[in-house]
């Protein structure tokens, strides 16, 4: 590729990221200022849910991680559109949480654009440079260690268990063995294993890699709201069975009351 070439298309993924990262920064800023209910979890689960969440959120991030690490290790330069979309999704989203006030995290900023993924979106073909390569393994590493601290912080914080890292583990190393043993890329893998954990089955539904994406999407998300539901149901019963009782033990207790006023 002509260095002319690949001069620009960087130039223009800085532009691109940093009108993203602007945009957004300002979408996020003017939903938090008016105090919106979208951005409250508690409006769609309850505490405790949001508490697992939370833990499984810094798990999810962990294993993003480990698999763009993985696109960059062994499908290095193939034209990947949903897992390219993913990354620059990602990338904004850590960006918009770092604290510019050290030069580190400022520094890490462009190493966190991904140049080759915005040049598949805006271009339509990937810059395939081992540097930037090696750069963005190093950078996934050090953000797979950042949020396993996360993780651990969160837990003990607020004396949560780590029951949850089992059940991790297991889809973790079923995606591992899925990716070798059906020869499979990891997007495809994820589908998988997503499909079978949540018993739809073990396909690999989409043909495009936007389309796997919104499966996973799908899948995890409807899993997660039929726990919401599921939980729901079961406060909603306890709750008239204990209403019952209060009002049998009221209707006594005022029954008590009375006999030892006829007493006296």
């Amino acid at each position: 590729m002509d260095i002319f070439l690949i001069i620009y298309e960087f130039v223009i993924a800085i532009l691109i990221f940093g009108a993203l990262f602007v945009a957004g920064k300002l979408i996020f800023k003017k939903l938090k200022d008016g105090k919106s209910r979208v951005l409250n979890p508690l409006e769609y689960f309850p505490e405790e849910e949001v508490q697992t969440l939370r833990q499984v959120f810094y798990l999810v991030m962990m294993l993003i991680f480990f698999v763009f690490i993985l696109y960059i290790i062994v499908v290095p330069g193939n034209d990947f559109m949903g897992v390219a979309v993913v990354q620059l999704l990602v990338s904004l989203y850590i960006a918009f949480t770092l604290d510019y006030s050290s030069w580190k995290n400022r520094v890490l900023f462009f190493l966190l654009i991904p140049y080759e993924s915005i040049a598949l979106i805006a271009f339509n073909e990937s810059i395939v440079l081992l540097p930037i390569y090696a750069i963005h393994v190093l950078v996934y590493a050090y953000l797979i260690k950042v949020y396993y601290g996360k993780f651990r912080h969160y837990t003990e914080t607020n004396s949560l268990g780590i029951t949850i890292i089992l059940l991790f583990s297991i889809i973790f190393v079923s995606f591992i063995v899925t990716c070798f043993a059906e020869n499979v890329d990891p997007l495809n893998s994820l589908v998988m294993v997503s499909n079978a954990f949540t018993s739809n089955g073990y396909a690999i539904l989409g043909n495009t890699g936007i389309g796997k994406l919104t499966a996973i999407f799908l899948v995890w998300g409807g899993y997660t709201i039929s726990g919401v539901g599921t939980a729901t149901l079961t406060v909603a019963i306890l709750s008239r069975h204990y209403k019952k009782r209060e009002n049998e033990l009221n209707k006594r207790l005022d029954e008590l009351e009375s006999l030892i006023k006829n007493n006296k």
